[in-house]
């Protein structure tokens, strides 16, 4: 599918340059036709004028004035016409582009959300099956149950970025900001992580006693899936660091990660729905493409905003800005 993108947008462009060229071949080849048939006309005018006559002169000057106007007013015709012809063509062209690259980030993201909605049903109805035909120690038991509630979690934490992502997108999602303790919040994400990936090395430097006045389970969204992010890109030996700090009436969050980084290229572009790096390792990652972008729409509506910088000398640096 990716190697029939490029072949699709490519005929695209094709037809349209064919298009555009011929239709201002025809706008000129009508020009010509224009001039030249003002020009018999006047030529006609005036060979019917008699050289002796008192008012030739004025007549005649009469009948020049009239096919310049004539000409002036085909050329005055014609640039508002290719430029409209000029204007629809790139509207047209743009919109069928990003169509394109909709459609094709909408079929990925469909392959993708397939394949994580798959794995870990897959996993829990094995863990249940084993349960159910097994006679296991309590330990085992446990400890297959406990992976079928995080593989559940998983599930439910897909559900919600897809659903969450709809809602904003409408403007349906029915905010209800109170005013919150943010460093337990976070906090209380950080521990979440390091209970779900124990040989993770998370590092926090969490100042105490922020409040924010925001939507709880928004913002819970928004540190969860910067820390998922900063786990999945980054090598697991690897730590992720996680800072939050107030200055100025400004509330800081940022997630730091020692992996590969993100050229910068890309750096705006991984806030887009849909988007996932086109590098070949960021690729064979779980993900939809949505865990940035909801970041982004998050940090908007509690009017701040989100930005990525290269963490030296390796990795990403991951900052959202509250107000």
């Amino acid at each position: 599918m990716s190697a029939f993108k490029p072949q699709r947008l490519a005929v695209v462009t094709l037809a349209y340059w064919v298009l555009f060229l011929y239709m201002v071949a025809a706008l000129g080849w009508w020009f010509i036709e224009l001039e030249k048939q003002n020009q018999d006309i006047s030529s006609i005018k005036l060979a019917e004028l008699k050289k002796d006559d008192p008012a030739y002169y004025n007549a005649s000057l009469k009948i020049e004035e009239a096919r310049k106007r004539k000409t002036a007013q085909y050329i005055g015709e014609g640039s508002i016409f290719l430029f409209l012809i000029v204007l629809g063509t790139v509207f047209v062209f743009r919109a069928t582009r990003r169509q394109l690259r909709l459609s094709q980030q909408q079929q990925n993201f469909m392959m993708a959300i397939t394949h994580e909605l798959k794995t870990p049903i897959a996993i829990a109805q094995l863990n249940l099956e084993t349960l159910q035909k097994r006679k296991l120690d309590e330990d085992k038991q446990q400890k297959l149950i406990s992976n079928t509630l995080q593989e559940a979690n998983r599930l439910n934490t897909l559900c919600n970025n897809v659903l969450y992502a709809s809602q904003l997108d409408a403007g349906a999602y029915a905010s209800a900001k109170q005013e919150i303790h943010l460093t337990d919040l976070v906090e209380s994400c950080i521990d979440d992580f390091k209970n779900r990936f124990p040989l993770r090395e998370l590092r926090e430097n969490i100042s105490e006693g922020i409040y924010f006045y925001g939507e709880p389970l928004l913002l819970q969204m928004l540190v969860n899936n910067l820390i998922e992010n900063a786990l999945k890109y980054s090598p697991k030996e690897l730590p992720v660091t996680v800072s939050l700090e107030e200055a100025n009436k400004k509330v800081t969050l940022s997630v730091t990660d020692e992996g590969s980084g993100i050229a910068d290229e890309e750096k705006k572009k991984v806030f887009d729905k849909f988007y996932r790096s086109g590098n070949e390792n960021t690729r064979r990652t779980k993900g939809t493409g949505l865990g940035l972008y909801l970041c982004k729409k998050i940090a908007e509506s509690h009017n701040g905003y989100i930005s990525v910088t290269d963490n030296h000398p390796t990795g990403s640096n991951f900052t959202v800005l509250l107000k």
